[in-house]
Order: structure tokens, then sequence, then C-alpha cells
């Protein structure tokens, strides 16, 4: 079983494909179940969020679990698998382990550096693992790039600067409007992650006010009273309240999870007559968009969304950090692999020594029908004599197999091991039934001792 990634992300895909292939928080248990019922799929993550899908799975074979991944793709973007494979990325084994550690610490990042995506691939795992579709290897996986995010923020200064791409839009924002929010009024629609991190940044800015506008007023009332304790004017209200609201506002930032339009051409055309000229920002940072795209176009109008972003920050980069950054990736994913095909060995050597230890109680119970008057002391010295000789000639292999196992061709010597001596390390019970089966035909050989070995 290996791992298996095949994801579309801003580095892959434009914006129209990703918004074609955003999976809605609520569409996800839905979508697991798909994946998960793959011939070729064990278990199985999805990370979905404004600019990267991704699907984690462990697959028994690559070619068949890529396939079955695709087709699930394929089938929920609604594109051929053809065009679809112009935008996706696949990563396997240790490229996907050392991809999703890339992930956590934010060097695929639009941002590079941004922390959130720490948050949101903690949802991701657990949302998986409430549907059932996480096992020991993601589970695994997961934490310990959770644990090498955490790692990689806190020792390399990747995100001293805090940014994200909330702030990154904010920071475009101010210089639209003069280069600084300190001050402007701000209508934020959506109540969510996101929406709470926009109106801390907001409010670090000096926003004179905040309305924050949501599908669900209860939502908008507690995010409002949590802006409003900071020190910040702020009042909820629901969409039916975003006309009026803007006539008065100088900024917009729109990011819900909704899929489909929020925020109607219409509606903000209407307040841009009202508005008399005075300019507006419209910030979207939905996928799929918020804003209808239409609203670029309008007078007084400055229009700025996730194309805008990515076409920015494309170039973008932290030198130092980001090396630092990378190369402690590199050296974490290193080590996870190598820990993985050292406990890859682990049953092989267990089987090994079973195999020997079952040799040596055959053998001991063949001595004792044939010679039964052997003495008792002589038989239990004559048992350990064989028993450090095995140990002995053991010790080595087995030492060495572990340590070998570590480099990249590891699992060969394993193979080997198991092909030298006949082995199956995944069937324990099957050396078990071999066991009792040389057992009974010592003991039907003798008897009489058959009180002494059970």
């Amino acid at each position: 079983m290996s791992v298996l990634v095949v994801g579309l992300s801003h580095r892959s895909a434009p914006v129209d494909v990703l918004e074609r292939a955003v999976v809605g928080a609520d569409d996800v248990p839905k979508l697991l179940d798909e994946l998960v019922r793959g011939a070729h799929v064990t278990e199985v993550v999805l990370l979905s969020t404004c600019n990267r899908i991704e699907v984690y799975a462990v697959v028994d074979a690559f070619h068949g679990g890529l396939s079955d991944v695709s087709e699930v793709l394929g089938r929920h973007t609604g594109m051929p698998l053809a065009e679809l494979t112009e935008h996706v990325y696949v990563h396997y084994a240790g490229s996907a382990v050392q991809h999703l550690f890339a992930v956590a610490s934010g060097l695929d990042s639009m941002v590079v550096g941004e922390a959130q995506i720490l948050g949101q691939l903690r949802t991701a795992y657990a949302t998986a693992d409430e549907a059932g579709t996480v096992g020991r290897v993601l589970h695994e996986l997961a934490q310990q790039a959770l644990r090498v995010g955490k790692r990689v923020h806190a020792e390399t200064g990747i995100d001293a600067a805090g940014a994200s791409v909330v702030s990154e839009a904010l920071d475009d924002a101010a210089g639209a409007l003069g280069g600084a929010l300190e001050g402007k009024r701000a209508v934020l629609v959506g109540a969510g992650a996101m929406g709470s991190l926009a109106a801390a940044h907001l409010r670090r800015a000096g926003v004179a006010e905040i309305v924050v506008l949501n599908r669900t007023p209860e939502r908008a009332a507690r995010l409002s009273e949590l802006t409003a304790g900071h020190g910040t004017p702020s009042r909820p209200g629901t969409l039916d309240d975003l006309g009026p609201e803007l006539v008065a506002a100088d900024l917009m930032l729109a990011c819900t999870g909704a899929v489909g339009t929020v925020v109607g051409g219409d509606v903000v055309g209407s307040a841009v007559e009202a508005r008399g000229g005075r300019p507006l920002v419209v910030v979207d940072l939905g996928l799929p968009r918020d804003v209808d795209p239409g609203v670029a176009a309008l007078p007084g109008i400055t229009m700025i969304d996730l194309v805008a972003l990515q076409r920015r920050l494309a170039s973008g980069s932290r030198g130092a950090a980001v090396a630092a950054a990378q190369e402690l990736v590199a050296e974490e994913a290193q080590a996870y692999l190598a820990a993985q095909r050292s406990a890859d060995v682990t049953p092989t050597v267990t089987a090994l020594r079973r195999r020997a230890s079952d040799v040596i109680d055959a053998e001991l119970l063949r001595l004792d029908s044939r010679l039964p008057e052997l003495d008792g002391r002589v038989r239990e010295e004559f048992a350990r004599s064989v028993r450090r000789v095995v140990d002995k000639l053991l010790h080595t292999p087995t030492v060495q197999v572990k340590k070998l196992a570590e480099g990249p061709d590891g699992d060969s010597y394993a193979a080997a091991l198991r092909t030298l001596f006949e082995l199956d390390p995944q069937a324990p019970a099957a050396v078990a039934i071999q066991r009792s089966g040389d057992v009974l035909a010592a003991l039907e050989a003798r008897p009489e001792r058959a009180e002494e070995t059970t």
C-alpha cells in the first residue's frame, strides 16, 4: 500500500478550472464515500481550500488508484478526463509524503508561508475521520504532516510577516484607496473562518466600521459582536442589506463558502449609481467566485480577486526562510520514509524468528520421540544451547536488514529474506497452523509426553 496524491491548485490550473473542481463543505462526505469505493483505494482524505483541491489516497497499485481517483474527479467537475489531466498533478509514495509536508508548511500556498493551511488540513483530516475513510496510514501521515508544518512555521520564520491571501488582498485594497485602510468603512460578506480572519485584519488596519453580512443572521451577529468587543464599531446584517450598505462603504470583501454568485452585478450597479462616482474597492476571495465578474466593468470599481492575486504573487519568495523550510521538509520526509521502511520490515523479521522457533520446537519434539529416556536436565540444557546458537545466527542478519531497510532500496532486503526463507509476514495464522501441525505429528509419535507439552 502506498500514498497517492491527485490534485489541482493555483500552480497547475486557472481559477475557472478550480471553480469547477471546488468541493463545498456539505459535499465532502459524499465525495469521500465515492473515492473510497474505488477498487484500489482503501483510505482517503480530501483537502479543499480557496486555491487547491487535493485527494490523498492509500492505494494498492499506482495506475489502478490513479484511475479510480481520476474518474471520481472527472464526474465531480464534469470535465472529460483528457481535459482534466491537463491541470492535474500527481505524487506517489515518497513524493506524496514530501508534497504533503510542503503543503502543511505553507511552501505550496499562493502566499508562501501562510499558516491557515494547517487549520484547513486539520479540518480535512477530521472530516475524513468522521466519514470513516481514514485508516492507520493516513492517520499517522496526517499527524506527522501537522507536526512538520508547526515545526517549519516555528523554526524558519517563513510566516514572520503573518501574510495570508486575506492580508495580501487587503494590502492591494489599501493601495487602491490611497495607501491605507484607516478610517475607511468596510462591508464584509461572509462570517466563516476566512470572514473572521478578514475582520481581524480590518480591525488591525484601523477601519472606522465593519458591517458583517451573512446568509445566517446569527453568524453575522456573533462575528459583529466579537469585532465590536475588540474596539472596532460593527453592525450585523443579512445579504438583503448589501445594496444600501455599499452606498456608504469604501471597501467590500466577499469570502463565503457558497457555490455560486452571492453578490450580483445588479445590486452593485445600483449602489454605484447612488455613490455619485466615489471609488469602491471590491475584494472577492471566494472559490467559486462570490462576486459577479461583470462588477469589475462598473465605473469607479476596483476589483481584486484570486486571479489578480495569483498573477501578482506568482513570483513571490521569502529567500532564506523558504530555503530553510524546504530543507527542513526534505529532512522530515526522508526521516518519515526511513521510519516507515524500517517498520515495514519488522513483520518479516518477526516471521523469520517465528520460523526459527518453530523449527527448534519441532526438532526438540522429534528428539523426545527418538530418545525418550533422555534426562530432563540434559534436554533443557540442550534446548537452551540450540536456541542460543539460532539467536546468534539470526542477530546480525535481522539487525542489518532493519538498518538497510531505512535506505532508499530498503524494501528489497526484506523481500530477499521473504524469498530465501519462504516467509509470509502478513499471515501469522498460517505459521501458527504449520507449527501446530508439527507439534501434533510429534505428539502422535510419542503420545505419553502430550501432557508435558500442553
